[in-house]
């Protein structure tokens, strides 16, 4: 299914666009809390408001996995490593791209993209080493 097709999810498919667009971002409550859309609240504080903030050029890698067996969705592209990275206020998740499986480290510096999975040619984010 190409993308014109699918259904878009709000906030989310938006999300995607802007790290597309080289013009990723995050969003945060007038407290200074971020969090990724689609999100209308904080669930912290309750407030509303949120305004988009420019995500950092680059993140950490805090954890990371690598999958030999995954779902039918990622079924074609094991092994692969997935990997939560911290981008200022926000973490986020995506595949490890660009480098061996076994040298991904936690503590690597990273940059986010966006890329397509083998199996249903969808996209996902990655991440690239810096």
């Amino acid at each position: 299914m190409s993308d014109d097709e699918r259904v878009r999810d709000a906030g989310y498919d938006d999300f995607l666009d802007a790290i597309e667009d080289g013009e990723p971002y995050y969003l945060e409550s007038p407290s200074g809390n971020g969090w990724l859309p689609p999100r209308q609240v904080d669930p912290e504080t309750g407030e509303s408001g949120l305004t988009e903030e420019p995500l950092p050029d680059t993140g950490e890698i805090l954890t990371m996995t690598t999958t030999n067996v995954s779902g039918p969705s990622f079924a074609d592209d094991v092994p692969y490593v997935v990997a939560v990275a911290q981008f200022g206020p926000v973490r986020i998740t995506g595949q490890v791209r660009g480098v061996d499986h076994d040298d991904v480290e936690i503590g690597q510096e990273v940059e986010i993209g966006i890329d397509r999975n083998e199996t249903e040619d969808e996209r996902v984010i990655i991440f690239d080493v810096v």
